[in-house]
């Protein structure tokens, strides 16, 4: 039996199946944009634990200042005992989001960020309700899984979510619904389910993450922040998986020229460390009482360490500007896949700077779904040595997270292997 199998085999009899893995297989060591399994094969990996390591796996500079706050100290609780380097984080983020006036605060998971931010929102105005978007993905907590647009697997058998939660749709043109239909479902929201004057805030993802990786059209952006305006309501940017050089800027939000009242941040932000944010302006964001936001953990000092070494790569090394650079290839690739007649036909191709999305289709030229396809292109892209991940509540969009720091030859190699694995899908599909 190998390592791989008698893992698995020991991660099936000791762990709850609630925690899927998207591989079979078990990590034995990671660098950059590669990493070996436990029983040795190396592999590219394009999914960076869900585009936490834009930095790549174990960047130097990333583990140098982990191993220097070791020799300090480990915890104290910043609430407790509070340290400088907390507060130059915040400094920092405050200075490059695009937020006039930012105040920032650290938590530990995503989850966590988006908690704060609804009940910063709730605070701040004294409302309750809370509009999300279809497909949106805001975690998995009673709260943000209610937050989540989506049923299966995340609010599946839970009963009814957290109340005064409400969804509106998002725009998907090519799956028919524009920007205007998402504002008519918004309007709808206010006329039949919820008064705008009850409304505390409204989140959204300007790329949705796990819904599809569908990107907010500009305009849609624009007309949200004066929809909010209009009626009181604050904007919260879940940036969670498309900050930090994901999407070619610090935050994706830029793209937009739309100043939000609270972002949440995580993944990336300390380079594979457990850390997010939440960043708001400080009229807002100070609203609750001392003592009424924070946690145990919150703000680690490991975690603050690994942060500012991560925002020092990224200027040091133009990300973002790489980000483009990657983005632009792989949407080349994938466009002269497209045009081959014995790949697995792909739809679709979007994507902002490094974080790049195809759909799976079932046939050239449509824009029908196709799930299997999809799944099997995961499994067959492993099999050549790459790993990828599926997303979208079609389930039929294959999402690129190749690490920002990937060098070209490494690049190139991965998309080889995805294009040898949409010929072998439709060979098979062929041959069925």
């Amino acid at each position: 039996m190998s390592k791989n199998a008698e893992l698995l085999a020991r991660r099936q009899a000791a762990v709850p199946r609630g925690v899927a893995s998207a591989t079979p297989i078990f990590t034995e060591r990671a660098e950059n944009a590669e990493l070996w399994d436990a029983d040795g094969r190396r592999y590219l990996d394009f999914a960076v634990g869900i585009a936490v390591c834009n930095t790549g796996h174990r960047h130097p500079k990333v583990i140098s200042a982990v191993e220097e706050q070791l020799k300090r100290y480990t915890h104290t609780a910043f609430q407790v005992s509070a340290y400088e380097p907390y507060i130059a984080l915040a400094e920092r983020l405050n200075e490059a989001a695009p937020i006039k006036d930012a105040k920032t605060i650290f938590f530990t998971t995503g989850a966590e960020a988006v908690e704060n931010a609804i009940k910063v929102a709730r605070v701040a105005t004294g409302r309750q309700g809370v509009i999300a978007f279809r497909g949106a993905f805001h975690g998995r907590t009673a709260l943000t899984g209610a937050l989540t647009g989506k049923i299966v697997p995340y609010r599946m058998g839970a009963g009814p979510a957290v109340p005064g939660i409400y969804h509106a749709p998002f725009p998907v043109p090519h799956h028919g619904v524009s920007v205007d239909d998402a504002f008519y479902g918004l309007e709808t929201i206010f006329k039949v389910e919820i008064e705008a004057k009850d409304v505390a805030a409204i989140i959204v993802e300007p790329v949705q993450g796990e819904g599809g990786f569908y990107v907010a059209p500009k305009d849609f952006m624009v007309r949200l922040r004066k929809l909010c305006d209009d009626h009181g309501i604050l904007l919260i940017c879940d940036e969670i998986q498309t900050g930090f050089a994901r999407t070619g800027k610090i935050f994706a939000t830029e793209h937009y020229d739309v100043e939000p009242d609270l972002i949440t941040v995580a993944k990336a932000l300390a380079g594979g460390f457990p850390l997010s944010g939440l960043i708001g302006k400080a009229s807002i964001i100070d609203t609750p009482l001392p003592g009424g936001m924070g946690g145990t953990y919150g703000g680690s000092p490991i975690g603050i360490a690994a942060a500012h070494a991560v925002m020092d790569v990224i200027a040091d090394e133009k990300l973002c500007a790489r980000a483009e650079k990657i983005g632009a290839r792989m949407k080349e690739r994938l466009e002269a896949m497209k045009g081959r007649v014995d790949t697995a036909p792909i739809g679709d191709i979007r994507g902002l700077g490094a974080m790049v999305a195809f759909e799976l289709v079932t046939e050239k030229g449509g824009n029908t779904p196709n799930p299997a396809a999809t799944s099997a292109l995961v499994a067959k892209a492993l099999s050549h040595g790459l790993i990828i991940l599926s997303c979208g509540y079609w389930a039929n969009t294959i999402r690129l997270l190749a690490p920002v720091t990937v060098p070209d030859e490494q690049l190139e190699e991965g998309l080889n292997m995805l294009e040898k694995a949409l010929v072998d899908v439709a060979a098979a599909a062929k041959a069925a």
